[in-house]
């Protein structure tokens, strides 16, 4: 019965196909998640050198952990929806600017329902919890993930260009094994 063995290779095809992407997927949002984390454990470390903040050492890295977490699946999501790809053909510096500026405003948008959802579940009311957003926190933090997405962006923009695997062996490789490959 030929016809009986078709739709389970396909099926099979289909599973293993799927499982491709899922560790493709899951791969790049651990690359995301490593250079997003070790920014932001940076800035918690300076910070609480700064403000001698010794005693809640992990509660800052922790929370710098959990944030590049949501940040590196915000930044999935938000290419996943293809924004920024209309500026992918101008030149690299303008769509890496472009894609910092875009993912930084989203970001922000949900920093912002993270906030009024925390003040909610604190006891506040709706327009109480706009009310006590600290949009000056926010913006700081904004322009702190800003500085971050230029140089991420511009690597992923310059991986897109040259292609993945040209790209990794440039950084990855001895300089005269990626020349031989290029």
């Amino acid at each position: 019965m030929p016809g009986q063995g078709e739709p389970m290779n396909n099926d099979n095809s289909k599973r293993a196909s799927l499982k491709q992407k899922a560790a493709r997927e899951f791969q790049e949002f651990a690359g995301i998640f490593l250079y997003l984390a070790f920014f932001l454990c940076s800035v918690a470390t300076y910070r609480m050198l700064l403000l001698n903040e010794f005693h809640v050492s992990y509660f800052n890295y922790g929370a710098a952990l959990i944030n590049a977490l949501v940040v590196a699946k915000v930044i999935l999501i938000g290419e996943y929806a293809r924004l920024g790809k209309k500026y992918e053909t101008r030149p690299l510096l303008v769509s890496s600017a472009y894609k910092a500026v875009l993912f930084s405003l989203l970001v922000f948008a949900f920093h912002i329902v993270e906030e009024v959802i925390k003040h909610f579940l604190h006891g506040d009311n709706i327009a109480g919890a706009f009310h006590n957003v600290r949009i000056d926190d926010l913006l700081a933090r904004s322009i702190l993930v800003f500085c971050t997405f230029l140089p991420f962006f511009s690597f992923r923009e310059l991986g897109r260009t040259l292609g993945k695997d040209k790209f990794l062996d440039l950084f990855f490789q001895s300089r005269s094994t990626a020349n031989a490959r290029l």
